[in-house]
Order: structure tokens, then sequence, then C-alpha cells
């Protein structure tokens, strides 16, 4: 049974994120963000079974022959798509089973160790990805578009001639444009693993993500607009799962990471995955096992900051997985308009929402607020004017923006230029037609005020040579759509973060070979190849590279929340552990373990720990140990249910941590224990969720290192997984539903022809291992956690255990490691689940009476043996299918 997600159609307002009740009117039905591939399963043999010790004429079999006999034997039908033969990581195999009692024989056969749905991953969305052309600069435009390299120490080490030579780099991505005259002496070979046949390297030619990571790392100096990678003298693999959709199966994925380990490179890189929050799917665990063993992996912690705590990239695993969050540029790269009718410099404006604006004739000054007096009430109401020859100047405020530029594109208008009362040149835009981009507010109010007192002041905007580099006042911030961890689990996700906005590198050649993107995505890849720098450097030492996470780690730089002076840290479930400088990891001389302390919940705390400090140097150093506190998350809302949206609000209360010693010094390659005692912040509500952070520094004279902390103030086991606050048509989640949306809250009638079945919609405030949806007899003695039932036939005794372990008709719909569903102002705030088949056999349920029952579990395993996390019962379905329905 297929999960249906239901998302919002209207805009609806942040107020509203906290209410309890949501209309039909605002939901789309027939919506769907499901990411399992129907039919098929990723099988994992189990090595060590018994089983694989079998013989055949003395000679032993491969695994995959004894699997597939065994299954045969039982009469299984399956057909395999693609096979993985790697003894020491991963033994398995893709299939396509079509019928579910034959799922259920693979699942009990002997030699299987597990069977999951075999999902498709995605890119992170990027805030921005443009060909370089379509912004109209020359290729000498002084766009300053190295600031990320000085932003992370790489542009010293290129100087002192470490550039990455003799390192290997996997780019498991959507491709390479291989011919363009910057990565065709760097990329060295490549696989493509997008069909189910492992087959030569083709070309990317759309799209342009892979290509434009490519150039984060390995673009060769030299070219055009004076770009080139981090370490351009690395050579790179392509190892290409996915096309221009940005879409990956995960079996390709697996290939290509085992592809990878074979080709011995020294680090995979990969910009994609699945917001989820754990780390249990058989792909996280690989990806855990590769990074053990040696290869560095680096992934990137996703770009759905917007949905804040808990959302973390569900990939990352380990302690050796390198997860990289997205710290703001240095420099935007920002489009330039000429005015014309006052001396006046060229102004810059950030294109939004990619709405770069065509090349045009004058355009006329139109202002909707002018200091003396509000013009058509800031544009909040009808514009009784014809726009389309005019740039309309708007100040955010006063109504929503939405509403302004909707007004604006009823009155014809097609060109906006947006302030604020602060320097910004960015901010969120809602869907519009018209273009649109930011400008500061210097550059606002000097427009607003000459169309006031009636100056003639016309803007065009040139075909070339418009782009130049800005200087951004969020430099070296963590980028708002960068996503927040933790992890389920509470270990540390993202683990560094790194400059990844406004980043110019190559682009396929069909798309005119330049092209600018930002997100994670562009952060990760410089992590890698900055990774790179330092494999070289230390010439490979196997010692370093196996801990070369906590290396990044303790040498990183914490970033702050804002500017503002006072401000607090940023929260490292948001950052990690800081920004990396890849200068300072390579040359200090003081070595920190380990690099991250995880305290745990209230309910596992572990607040004592020791930090070893080892001077390699040939001097003595003097050390001095401090505490610095990070903004403790304030993750979850005041009813411990609806989640905090981003940016999640930070608290200044902070943990007490005890250090000893806290000064001494270090003689040549001589090392110290500090021990470390941390107790919890006080004073804060544990139903809000606050997971506290903060860093232990640990200074000499020359260099500057420390250990990063993160714990939960509060019991993890109390938070409430499925929402039962949130109401849909004025009754509380979880709901039944028919076909005309009206919620059942009595016994109800279903003739399961035409749509007429019961539908589950329910929410999801937390993630939970394993979801299922069953149906149980109507009399069942069970009382559940979640909800009172509504009809009054129902009857438990009080000493009933609400979470008895129960008997069930059959499944209708089970998933493994499942994500929160996000606040309802965003896409995909409910789940929904037709209740018309039997998963086990796809038949039609049998005519009777049924109650459907919702549970999440804390762990994957047999139902009947583990008990439910919560549970939710519904009123009775009865089933009225007429004589001959399938």
């Amino acid at each position: 049974m297929k999960a249906l997600h239901i998302s919002w159609l209207i805009q609806v307002c942040i107020a509203l994120a906290v209410a309890d009740d949501f209309p039909f009117s605002s939901i789309n039905w027939n919506s769907s963000s499901s990411t399992v591939v129907p039919n098929k399963y990723l099988i994992q043999f189990d090595k060590s079974a018994e089983l694989f010790q079998k013989r055949s004429h003395g000679k032993e079999q491969k695994h995959h022959a004894i699997v597939y006999e065994t299954l045969k034997k039982r009469n299984v039908k399956f057909h395999v798509h693609r096979e993985f033969n790697s003894e020491e990581l991963f033994m398995g195999a893709t299939v396509t089973v079509e019928d579910p009692r034959d799922l259920a024989a693979i699942e009990n056969s002997p030699g299987i160790h597990r069977v999951e749905p075999l999902r498709i991953l995605v890119r992170p969305r990027s805030e921005m990805s443009i060909p370089l052309a379509r912004w109209g600069p020359g290729p000498n435009d002084p766009l300053n578009a190295l600031s990320a390299h000085e932003m992370i120490g790489a542009d010293k080490l290129h100087a002192k001639g470490i550039t990455g030579k003799g390192i290997k780099i996997g780019i498991i991505d959507s491709g390479i444009d291989y011919t363009h005259p910057l990565l065709k002496d760097t990329v060295v070979g490549g696989w493509n693993f997008v069909d189910e046949h492992d087959g030569p390297y083709t070309l990317e030619t759309c799209g342009g993500h892979g290509t434009h990571v490519a150039g984060i790392i390995g673009a060769k100096p030299g070219g055009d607009f004076n770009i080139k990678g981090v370490a351009y003298d690395a050579s790179l693999t392509a190892y290409k799962v996915g096309g221009c959709t940005g879409a990956f199966s995960e079996a390709a994925v697996i290939s290509a990471l085992l592809r990878g380990v074979k080709d011995r490179q020294d680090i995979l890189t990969l910009s994609f995955g699945q917001p989820s929050g754990w780390a249990g799917s058989t792909l996280a665990k690989l990806i855990s096992d590769i990074a053990a063993s040696g290869t560095i992996v680096t992934i990137s912690a996703g770009n759905a900051g917007h949905v804040g705590s808990w959302y973390a990239n569900g990939a990352p695993r380990g302690r050796n997985v390198i997860s990289v969050a997205n710290v703001q540029n240095n420099v935007n790269l920002v489009q330039t308009a000429i005015i014309n009718g006052v001396h006046y410099g060229p102004i810059v404006y950030q294109p939004a929402n990619n709405n770069i604006f065509p090349q045009t004739g004058p355009l006329r000054v139109f202002a909707t607020w002018t200091r003396a007096a509000a013009v058509f009430d800031h544009a909040c109401k009808p514009l009784p004017i014809n726009l389309s020859s005019f740039l309309v100047v708007v100040r955010v405020g006063a109504c929503p923006l939405q509403q302004k530029l909707d007004n604006i594109a009823a009155s014809s208008g097609k060109f906006a230029l947006i302030y604020d009362s602060e320097e910004v040149l960015a901010s969120p835009l809602p869907f519009t037609t018209v273009y649109a981009g930011f400008i500061t507010a210097t550059d606002g109010r000097f427009l607003v005020e000459n169309f006031a007192v009636g100056t003639h002041i016309t803007i065009t905007f040139p075909p070339r040579g418009g782009l130049v580099g800005h200087s951004n006042e969020f430099g070296e911030l963590v980028d708002p759509s960068s996503s927040y961890g933790p992890p389920y689990d509470l270990s540390l996700q993202p683990a560094v973060s790194a400059p990844g906005t406004d980043i110019l590198s190559t682009f396929p050649r069909t798309l005119e070979g330049y092209g600018v993107m930002s997100g994670t995505s562009m952060s990760t890849p410089l992590v890698a190849g900055s990774i790179a720098l330092l494999l070289q450097a230390i010439e490979k030492r196997y010692t370093i590279a196996t801990d070369m996470r906590t290396r990044l780690e303790t040498t990183s730089q914490p970033l702050p929340s804002s500017h503002t002076p006072g401000a607090l840290l940023q929260t490292v479930t948001h950052q990690g552990t800081g920004m990396i400088n890849i200068h300072n990891a390579i040359h200090y001389k003081t070595f920190v373990t380990p690099g991250e302390l995880l305290l745990g919940d209230t309910d596992h705390f572990e607040g004592s720990h020791s930090i070893t400090v080892h001077n390699t140097g040939p001097y003595p150093q003097a050390y001095n140990v401090s505490h610095v506190h990070a903004g403790t998350a304030i993750t979850m809302q005041p009813n411990g249910v609806h989640p905090n949206t981003g940016p999640v609000p930070l608290d200044s209360h902070s943990a007490s941590v005890e250090l000893s010693p806290t000064n001494f010094t270090l003689l040549p390659n001589d090392f110290v224990t500090i021990v470390a005692t941390i107790s919890p912040p006080k004073g804060l509500d544990p139903l809000l969720f606050p997971v506290f952070s903060g860093f232990i520094t640990i200074k000499s004279a020359t260099e500057n290192l420390h250990v990063t902390y993160m714990g939960l103030d509060a019991p993890l086991k109390s938070i409430k997984v499925i929402d039962n606050l949130t109401k849909l048509g004025g009754v509380p989640l979880p709901v039944l539903i028919d076909k005309d949306k009206k919620v059942q809250t009595g016994r109800r009638a279903f003739t399961m022809v035409d749509g007429d079945a019961p539908i589950l919609v329910y929410r999801l405030g937390f993630g939970a291992p394993m979801l299922l949806i069953d149906l149980v007899a109507p009399n069942i003695k069970f009382r559940p956690s979640m909800n009172k039932i509504y009809d009054d036939d129902f009857q438990v005794s009080p000493s009933e255990p609400v979470d008895r372990i129960v008997e069930t008709v059959g499944n209708v719909f089970r998933d493994y490691w499942v994500p929160r569903n996000q606040m309802p102002t965003r896409d995909f705030p409910y789940s929904a689940v037709r209740i018309d088949r039997l998963s086990l056999t796809k038949s039609a349920i049998p005519n009777g009476d049924y109650r459907v029952l919702l549970r999440v579990f804390d762990e994957v395993g047999d139902p009947s043996r583990i008990k439910p996390r919560n549970s939710w019962l519904s009123p009775i379905v009865h089933i009225r299918a007429p004589r001959g329905y399938q």
C-alpha cells in the first residue's frame, strides 16, 4: 500500500503555524512525495549464515547462486536487477517481487540479513542554480570567485604548492562534463550506474550539478572568471548515479560506493540524501562501514533549514562520515542595473527565485512608498495604474510581500526591486510572475526619494558584463537554508560547515560552461577538496586519515548566530563544530581527541568525559582550557508536538562545565588528559526539548582548538511521535475520512467502489524507526495510548495494559526509518493511507467490521515482541463491498 502525502495549496501565515485547526480547502489530496520504488527491494545477505558453508562438487558456491537456488526451491518468484558483491562491505541484490507472499518468504529465508524497500534519493534543494550566461558577465569581471578558498585558508596552502596532487576523489553525482576545458585534465575516468547494468561513463549534458561539484574540487586554474578548484591537482573519477532530475536510485548509489572503494579512492563525496533523521537504513550503514574502513566520505547535510530541528540527512552515520552544513560566502554574486537621469553609480541587485531580469529598454521608476506619505498603501491595495512600462520599487512591510507582488502583477507590472530597512540583498520570496530582485536599503531609499520629488529616473539592465562580487553582510554565518540536526540518535550532524552560497564553478558546455549554485551540495565538495590538501600534506598517513573528522572538528571556527555584538554562538545542531580551516588543520601541532562529546538526553546522560591533548611539535607549548557555550536550540513549541521551524530560536541558558586542569605546559611529544564534567542547563522547560551545546577551548600562544559538546535537556522518550493536537475538520488527528473528506466519528460503512474507502490521515511530530497500520477486530481488548474512542460500544477494563501485544487481522501499510512530517505551513504536513487492501496479499479486505490500528515503534523488529511508542485506534469501519469486488 502506497503512502500518500498531503500538501498545502495556499500560503498560510506564520501565526497559523501554531493554530489547532487546518481546513480541508487548503489541502492537495493528489500529491505524493513517496520515495519508495514500487515492488522493488534491496536484499542484504548474512555472510556468516550456515547456508553459505554449502559446497557443490567440492567447490564453494557463490553467495548469490546459493540464495537464488534456495528461493527457487521454495517456489519464490523474483527478478534480479542488480547484484552487489563485496565480501568485506556488502553482499546482496535488488529484486522485483510482485506477490507480497513471496516477499515474506524471502524475509524468512536462511542467508537473508535484511530486506528493505528500494528508495529514491534526491539532491538537496539548491537555493540557486543559474548558467552564467544568463547573468551576462564578462570573463574578466571583478567577481572575487575564490572568496570561499580564503575563508577556509585554502589560498595559503595553494601558495605553498599544496594542491591535492596524488589524491584520488570519487564524485558520486549526476556525472561530469569531462570535455570542459578546466576539467579535461582532472577527470581520469568514470562509471555509469544510471541503468541497471553498470557500463562506461557517459557525459553530463544537462542539469549541471555533478559538473559544478567537480569544478569546486578540481577545476584547473587559468580559465575564465579566475576560478579554480580547491584541489585542482587531484584526480577525479565520475560515478554517475542520476541524470537531469536530481533523483538517484539507492541501488545505483550502493554500486557507486562499492566501485569507489574497489578503485581505491581516497575520498568519496556525495551531495545528496534524504531527510529522515535516522541512520539505520542499509545505505546509511554501508556508508558508515566504508568510512570506518579508511575511505573518507563527505556528504551534504541538506537544504531544509526552514523545516527546523530533527530533520537531518539520513545517510551520514558514524563518527567517520563527515556531513557538511552551508555557510554564507563573504561575497555575493549579484547583478548590476544602470541608473539614467542622475549621477549615481550602478546599483546591485540579487535576483530572486532565479528571475534574471531580461535586457530591456529604459524603465521609469515607480515607488509605492515615500517618507512623506504612503502611495497606494505600500502596494497593499490594488494599484489603479498600468505598470507595464515601469520598474516598481517596493519596501518590505505593512502587508505580506506576496500581496504586494500580486497587486503589481494585476496592474500589468513586470519588474520590481525590493528593499528593507536594513542593507539586505536577499530574502525569501513567494511565487510571483514578476521579475523581482532585492536591493540595499541605501539604493532603495535613493530611488524612492528621487521619485517623490519628481526626478525623471530610468533604469536599464545590461545584457553583458553585469555580474559583480558584492560584500555580504551575512558572510561567515550559517545559511538559513542549511538543515538542522540532531538526528534521532543524538549524534552530531552536521559535523562541520563550509562556504556554499553563490559558488561560481563549471557547468556542462551545453549550459554555457559556467554557473552559480548555492547549498550544501556546494559546501560538501569544498570540504572534500580541502581534505585532499590535508592528505597530500601528510602524505596520506593512515593514522591521520582515519581520524580526519576529528582533525577538522577540533581546528574549525565556531560561528555566531548573527553579527550583532554579543550574539550567541550558533547552535551546534546547525553549524556542527564550526567552519573548517584547512590551513590550521594541516599546520597545528596540537592534536586533541575526541572532537565531540555526545552527552545524550536526561534519561541517559553522560556528563563526565576525558579529553587528550597531545603536543606533536618540536617546542613546548603552554595551554589554557575554558568553556564557551553556544545558543540552546528550542526545538519544539510549548505543546511538545509541533517543532519550531527555522530559524530555530536560541536561548541563553547554558550548561555548567567543570574542567581540570585548566592550565598546563606540554613538552614536545607530551600529552595530558583533561577531565570535563558537564551538567545540563537549569530553568528550561523540557517540553521545549532544548538541545544545548558549546565548546571546550584549548588555546596556546599560536593555536586555538576546541572540543564540541551537545546534549538534550529532556528525556527523548517523552517526545510524542503521533500528533494528536493538530485538528482536521475540527477533530484531533489522527482521523479517518471518506472520499468526500468528511471525518468519521462513529461507525461508518464503505462500499469500496469508486473510491468509497476509508483514508487514514495522520501527522508525525517526531520520526519513528517503524510504523504499522493494521486492521484489528472491532471488539479488541486494547486501550490505545493516544485517543478516546468515539463510539460507545468500545469497552476496555481500566486495568487493561495500554500497549498490550495485539492480534491483527491484517497489515495495510508499514514503513521503516520514517521522518517526521513538516509543519502545516510547509509541503507535506500530513500523511494519508487509503485503507482498501491488505499489504501481504494485495487482496481486497473481506466484508465485515474492523478498526484501524496505527502504531509507531522505537525499533525495527517483530511487533509481537516489542511495545509501540504511541498507538491510535479508529472508530469501527464496516466494509460492505458488492459481491465480486476485487
